[in-house]
């Protein structure tokens, strides 16, 4: 009835295992931003250099006047594409944390139903009420995180739908910009 040394091992690597792939996933999910962030700073700096040669060889104040007004089309383009990126980004992350954190509660369900039963086995007769009560306890707070996890996945295709028609939005208004 009682944890082996084998089965605490066991569980000891498995939590070690679970807990070091969390942690790449989330580096390499930093590292996804602090290269869009390092590009993004990059290329704002190239695009300052040229703005300033570009308004240094303005010959009237009606074309420094254009040049002012060409500049912000292309920023709002790249502030859209940089904001979306990073939101993929995030959204990956989060649903690799999700997909980690799964497995490990169901293996940990596994385990404790495994441990119930062995424990049931080994228990007093009239006790069966009580494993009853555990298991149906455990079925609902499975039902329950299921749910739960229904919910907030679909609260993530929501965000994903309004981050994607207000990215088209975005788009369409600064080509009406352009076209006027």
């Amino acid at each position: 009835m009682y944890p082996t040394p084998e089965q605490m091992q066991a569980s000891t690597k498995a939590n070690l295992e679970a807990i070091f792939s969390l942690a790449t996933s989330q580096f390499a999910a930093l590292e996804k931003l602090a290269s869009l962030n390092a590009n993004a700073v990059k290329s704002a700096f190239e695009d300052s250099i040229a703005n300033a040669r570009a308004l240094a060889g303005a010959k009237d104040v009606q074309e420094l006047m254009n040049l002012q007004s060409s500049f912000a089309q292309p920023t709002i383009g790249k502030a859209i594409a940089y904001s979306r990126s990073v939101y993929d980004v995030a959204t990956h992350a989060g649903a690799e944390a999700s997909r980690i954190a799964e497995r490990r509660v169901a293996e940990w369900k596994d385990d404790f139903v495994s441990l119930l039963d062995k424990a049931a086995k080994n228990a007093p007769a009239g006790s069966d009420v009580t494993v009853s009560a555990v298991k149906q306890m455990l079925a609902a707070a499975n039902t329950a995180y299921d749910n739960f996890s229904k919910v907030a996945r679909h609260a993530t295709e929501i965000a994903d739908e309004s981050v994607a028609t207000t990215t088209e939005t975005m788009k369409s208004l600064t080509k009406a910009k352009k076209a006027a």
